[in-house]
């Protein structure tokens, strides 16, 4: 299944049902008073958050959703059925903001929680609500309200105890193959993983954690380069942050600066991840003999947890693994969770610039294609501001 992490929708709530204008009819009765029922209510749109979706790909291919609108209402003072309400399942970690006003609607963060995207519609009244005793034949209904219509932005953050972070190629999906069930793509060449893996560790029958392995970022990647910014937000949610580092790369650059390279994307990404607790793994152990990388990883961070390993051998993998364990449940659940509200701000507000960029270069193509404008400046035009230096 192609992972998808990011789509747009339009969901649109039912409208709710007119009230109906009728008079009673019976032999025996005179006069037969109002009795025209109400409409009934327009549909809601749910989101639901399913454990068992960890891609937004449906999404992709059916972007517009309505719910059912109301039924009118009928004689005898009978109330309209309401509409039905359209359920919509996501994966656990969607957050839902409104393309519109950029705002966030609402978070599900684990299964089975539900975010109301869209209202119904109001019922419409039939004549009967109108009866009083100086209008004893109202012949005055009133429709159903329309429901709302919005337009969506759905973005799926994983969620995971444990994100792996570094260059590519430093050997994150060889460790998470090694210590859980998870089978990335493993391959010698730069961006094998080009989309989040997750892997469920288990220490024990009570005790486990998940590790998720992000694509490799490269210098630049908070303004987009490589694959950008695009995965940097599925560090969001997790606890700790792992960063594996080559002590060995095959160009012969120095860890200690790639390490620094690749901080500095992250903290220019959010710079509350530098609140997130970060350890060290250098890897690759197996192809050197020289601890002096490690020592002066130690030197660099004294305050950071440093496990040297080898994830191609399994060499020291297993003491990281029940070190991470101990480590997450040492973790303040409070002071994570404002932590985590916070990075997602971060990330909320570069979403919604890159958006804005992207909306302003549009509307300027716009304007130039309404001028009949091509960006070619006529060889007869005089010169002034816009041509000095041709």
């Amino acid at each position: 299944m192609k992972f998808v992490d990011e789509v747009a929708v339009t969901v649109a709530a039912g409208k709710g049902g007119p009230g109906a204008l009728s008079f009673r009819r019976e032999r025996s009765v005179a006069r037969g008073g109002p009795d025209g029922g109400d409409g009934g209510d327009g549909g809601d749109v749910v989101l639901v958050a399913n454990e068992a979706l960890n891609t937004l790909v449906d999404f992709r291919f059916q972007p517009h959703y309505r719910a059912e609108n109301g039924h009118p209402g009928s004689g005898r003072n009978k109330t309209g059925a309401s509409g039905e309400t359209l359920t919509l399942r996501v994966p656990a970690g969607t957050t839902v903001i409104d393309e519109d006003t950029l705002e966030v609607i609402g978070d599900l963060p684990r299964a089975e929680s539900s975010l109301v995207v869209a209202r119904g519609g109001r019922r419409g009244f039939g004549n009967t609500r109108f009866k009083s005793s100086t209008e004893r034949a109202p012949r005055r209904t009133t429709p159903g309200e329309p429901g709302e219509t919005r337009s969506l932005r759905l973005q799926l953050q994983v969620i995971a105890d444990v994100g792996l972070l570094g260059l590519p190629n430093a050997g994150k999906s060889t460790l998470i193959a090694r210590v859980s069930a998870s089978k990335p793509k493993i391959a010698d060449y730069p961006f094998t993983t080009l989309v989040p893996n997750l892997g469920v560790v288990r220490i024990d029958t009570d005790t486990s954690f998940v590790v998720a392995d992000i694509p490799g970022l490269v210098p630049g990647a908070a303004s987009g380069a490589g694959l950008g910014t695009r995965f940097l937000r599925h560090l969001t949610r997790t606890r700790i942050l792992l960063h594996i580092v080559d002590v060995a790369p095959p160009d012969g650059s120095d860890p200690l600066h790639n390490i620094d390279a690749i901080e500095r994307e992250l903290l220019a990404y959010s710079p509350a991840f530098a609140e997130r607790p970060i350890w060290m793994a250098p890897n690759k152990m197996d192809l050197t003999t020289d601890t002096d990388v490690v020592d002066a990883i130690r030197a660099r961070y004294p305050d950071r947890a440093v496990h040297p390993v080898s994830a191609a051998t399994g060499e020291g993998v297993s003491a990281l693994v029940r070190a991470l364990a101990g480590g997450l449940a040492g973790i303040d659940t409070e002071a994570e969770a404002a932590l985590r509200e916070r990075i997602a701000q971060d990330v909320l507000l570069r979403s919604e610039s890159e958006r804005r960029a992207l909306r302003d270069v549009g509307a300027g193509q716009d304007r130039d294609a309404d001028a009949g404008f091509d960006g070619a400046v006529p060889e007869s035009a005089p010169d002034g501001p816009g041509r000095a230096g041709v």
